[in-house]
């Protein structure tokens, strides 16, 4: 599968360096600019001989302020694959995935692909019709289950992703 191969040549440890950095309030990257709602973070990942960056926005759903989201938006260390990754919180239902909607439009769900010790982790290979979705819109939605019946939306502001996504190195 090529969601395998774009872990391993990303390695796990910059895989779980990354997913911690953009998911702890005491992040360890150093955020080096601002795009609208997006910051753009880089660190050395441990092992790592060059800097990572990535595009990362934390939110919280309106209406229920203990469920937060880190989307991180980054490119591989080979440079080969831009990935959109979406640590959700621990006690989320696994087996419904995570849900995406841009300005209203359903974009399907992707699943979980590992659990660390603060959230869960999603992930899809952005698309050139993805990143232009992205780029092109407002609002995205993503959906979380508590429950099989139960999906809290959680919105992301799309304010400055293009910007950000064209400066990311």
């Amino acid at each position: 599968m090529a969601l395998n191969r774009i872990i391993s040549a990303l390695g796990p440890a910059a895989l779980v360096a990354i997913c911690l950095t953009a998911g702890a309030a005491n992040a360890q990257g150093i955020v080096k600019s601002t795009h609208g709602d997006w910051q753009m973070s880089c660190d050395i990942p441990p092992g790592a001989s060059f800097e990572q960056c990535a595009l990362i926005q934390n939110v919280t759903a309106e209406d229920q302020p203990n469920v937060g989201l880190s989307v991180i938006v980054l490119k591989t260390a080979d440079r080969q694959a831009r990935l959109l990754r979406v640590l959700a919180p621990l006690g989320v239902l696994l087996p419904n995935g995570l849900g995406l909607f841009i300005d209203e439009t359903d974009m399907g769900r992707v699943a979980f692909v590992r659990c660390l010790p603060n959230g869960c982790v999603a992930e899809v290979l952005m698309d050139d019709s993805l990143i232009e979705a992205l780029s092109a819109g407002q609002t995205a939605l993503f959906v979380v289950f508590k429950t099989p019946e139960e999906g809290i939306g959680i919105p992301v502001s799309l304010d400055g992703f293009r910007e950000g996504f064209a400066a990311l190195p």
